[in-house]
C-alpha cells in the first residue's frame, strides 16, 4: 500500500460512516477489501461508491492487514512526515518503516582554522581533528558569522586534504569547506538559509562549469556565488586532460554560460581541449604530519 495523505483521508472517511467515490480509489489494496466485505459497493446512477458497513470490522481490517492501529494519529504523521521520528511511527504503526523518510539530513563541514559557529543557539567551534570531519545534521539550526566564506569542495581527497591547499584561500579569512557530498539538497537548502558567500572549488572542466552553474549559481545568483578560478589555472590546462575533455565536450561543449565571470575559463578550456582536476592542487608537501602513536592508558597491553 502507497502511503498518502490523500489515502488516509478516504480511509478515514470510510470508517467514519462516509462514502468515496470508487474513481478516487483504485489498486490491489481495494480490490482485496472488496473480496474480503470490509468495503462495498454503492451504485448511484452510472456513479460507483464505497463504504464500510461495519466500521469495527473495517478497522480491525485495517490494523490486521496492514498495522495501522490508529487512522487519525498516523494521518497526522504522515501530514507531519518531515517532522515524525521513526520512534513516533513505530508507536502508532508497529513500522518505523511506514514511509519512506530521509533519516540521515546535513552535511559534511570541514576547516584548518577555527571557524565559530552556533549549532542550536549555543557556541561551538568547526575545526576537526587531523583525519576527521564534522558532519552537520540539523542544518537549519546551524550558522556561521556572516563574514566566513563558505567554500565547497566538490572532490572528496581535495576535502579530506583541504589543509594542504590552504595557500589557495589566503584571501579569505575565515573559509569553511563544505562537502558536495552527499548531494541530498541540504546544502544548497541551508546555504539560501544564510547570507554568507559561496564559492564553488570544483574540477577545471566543462563538467565542473556545469556543476556550479546548474546546482548554485541558478538558485544564488552572481552576488551571493562564484567559481573559484586560481591565478595559474591557465598555465596548468595545457597539461590537463584531453581524454575527460573529450567525453565531456558532447554533453557540455554547447552550454550556455549564465555566468560572464567563467567565460574566460570556458573559452580557455575548449582553447586547449582540456580540462584539470582539482586534485592537481593538493600539494604533498604541506600535508600535516601523521599523528604519533597513542600512548595512552592500555597502549602497551599485550593480549
Amino acid at each position: 500500500m502507497k502511503k498518502t495523505v490523500a489515502l488516509f483521508q478516504k480511509l478515514k472517511l470510510l470508517s467514519e460512516g462516509g462514502k468515496v467515490a470508487s474513481s478516487q480509489m483504485r489498486g490491489e489494496e481495494v480490490r482485496e477489501m472488496l473480496a474480503d466485505g470490509v468495503l462495498q459497493k454503492q451504485a448511484h446512477g452510472r456513479h460507483v461508491c464505497y463504504l464500510a458497513p461495519d466500521a469495527e470490522a473495517f478497522l480491525a481490517y485495517l490494523q490486521n492487514r496492514w498495522g495501522i492501529t490508529d487512522l487519525t494519529k498516523s494521518l497526522q504523521l504522515l501530514q507531519d512526515k518531515e517532522g515524525a521520528s521513526r520512534a513516533q511511527f513505530t508507536q502508532t504503526t508497529g513500522d518505523s518503516k511506514f514511509i519512506h523518510q530521509r533519516t540521515m539530513t546535513g552535511f559534511l563541514v570541514n576547516s584548518y582554522t577555527d571557524i565559530p559557529a552556533t549549532l542550536h543557539g549555543r557556541p561551538v567551534v568547526i575545526h576537526p581533528a587531523e583525519g576527521s570531519f564534522t558532519y552537520i545534521y540539523d542544518y537549519t539550526a546551524f550558522s556561521v558569522p556572516e563574514d566566513v566564506v563558505i567554500i565547497g569542495v566538490e572532490n572528496a581527497e581535495n576535502f579530506r586534504r583541504i589543509a594542504s591547499q590552504r595557500n589557495l584561500f589566503q584571501a579569505y579569512n575565515r573559509p569553511l569547506f563544505v562537502s558536495r557530498y552527499p548531494q541530498n539538497g541540504d546544502l544548497l537548502r541551508w546555504l539560501l538559509s544564510v547570507p554568507n558567500h559561496y564559492v564553488h572549488f570544483g574540477d577545471f572542466d566543462l563538467a565542473g562549469i556545469h556543476i556550479f552553474l546548474t546546482e548554485f549559481f541558478q538558485h544564488l545568483g552572481p552576488s551571493r556565488s562564484e567559481f573559484f578560478i586560481p591565478d595559474d589555472i591557465y598555465q596548468r590546462l595545457p597539461s590537463g586532460s584531453y581524454e575527460r575533455y573529450k567525453v565531456q565536450y558532447n554533453k557540455f561543449g554547447s552550454m550556455t554560460v549564465a555566468d560572464s565571470r567563467l567565460l574566460p575559463l570556458f573559452d580557455a578550456i575548449n582553447r586547449e581541449h582540456k580540462g584539470y582536476d582539482q586534485e592537481g592542487y593538493i600539494n604533498e608537501r604541506e600535508d600535516p604530519p601523521p599523528a604519533p602513536p597513542y600512548e595512552g592508558r592500555g597502549a602497551n597491553i599485550e593480549v
